[in-house]
């Protein structure tokens, strides 16, 4: 079941698109706090995303640069504000179409029948993690906080990802160091604590502080 993303503040008009999605066999969430919409995205991890322009807070334009920063989901705009400046604007943004209200719900589901098969028949979503703001994107190994992108080396990933996979849990040493044996890179636990550190240097300058705590003895643990 394909997953929509519905980021619309009209209750009326979301509730009705998530009423007909469901009759397509699509499965839809509506975004609920529109400071926090990329927490919502990447908590739903959606394949496709229904996007207005004019939204509480910051507008669509606004989240669909955000949404590109860290996926090429295919993100439709629905909007009443349909002169030729908003669709050239969306599609720069990086939309994929734009669909003007009021719309007829059958067409809507239609393009996004069609969108769905175009960008999936061959291909698999990339699942996005999240916390505290921060996004790590598995697709392309990439980390994004506050609109900075975080260059991470392949270990400084696996670490990350392996922390973020088990959020709230912690992660022994030995576990880490398995992952990183994948590499084919001899690692002891020293290159390990220097990783770690590096890491978090990292995220410490990006506004990240404390953001993985080390339990002595143990291992590390991002708090969930």
């Amino acid at each position: 079941m394909y997953r929509i993303f519905i980021v619309e503040d009209d209750p009326g008009i979301a509730q009705a698109i998530g009423d007909q999605a469901r009759m397509w066999a699509l499965d839809t969430w509506c975004v609920k706090d529109f400071r926090n919409v990329m927490s919502e995205f990447a908590a739903y991890d959606p394949q496709l995303v229904l996007l207005d322009i004019s939204l509480p807070f910051f507008n669509g334009y606004h989240w669909c640069n955000e949404i590109r920063k860290v996926s090429k989901v295919p993100v439709i705009f629905i909007s009443s504000a349909s002169d030729n400046m908003n669709i050239v604007m969306a599609m720069n943004m990086g939309a994929d179409d734009f669909i003007a209200k009021p719309f007829d719900q059958t067409v809507l589901m239609a393009k996004i029948q069609a969108m769905l098969r175009r960008t999936y028949e061959f291909a698999s979503s990339v699942p996005i993690l999240e916390h505290k703001g921060a996004l790590l994107n598995t697709g392309d190994n990439t980390l994004t906080y506050q609109d900075q992108q975080i260059g991470l080396t392949k270990n400084e990933y696996r670490i990350l990802l392996t922390l973020m996979e088990n959020k709230g849990k912690v992660v022994s040493r030995e576990k880490l160091m398995e992952r990183l044996w994948e590499t084919d890179s001899f690692v002891d636990e020293n290159t390990l604590t220097v990783n770690v550190n590096r890491l978090r240097k990292k995220l410490d300058g990006a506004g990240l502080s404390g953001f993985i705590t080390t339990r002595f003895g143990v291992g590390y643990i991002i708090e969930g």
